[in-house]
């Protein structure tokens, strides 16, 4: 199961990925349970993973701005 697939969330290089692989699961109707598209899948998991690690590494910069900011409010105040 995939986080959710929706275009605005992803970058390009994702979506063309996630369009890969939508693309399959419909011209292969029956295939696709067999393995047919795990090269997509695969693929479309690997894009998903990097992204999250980027948002992650930028989410733990901000934090740490966030709380710089803070120690020097509360040292200014005393």
């Amino acid at each position: 199961m995939h986080t959710d697939l929706s275009p605005h969330l992803h970058t390009p290089h994702c979506n063309e990925l996630i369009d890969a692989l939508k693309k399959c699961h419909e011209d292969n109707k029956f295939a696709k349970f067999v393995g047919f598209c795990n090269d997509f899948d695969s693929a479309v998991v690997k894009c998903l993973k990097q992204e999250r690690i980027a948002r992650s590494a930028a989410n733990r910069a901000k934090a740490r701005e966030r709380q710089a900011e803070l120690k020097r409010l509360i040292n200014e105040q005393q």
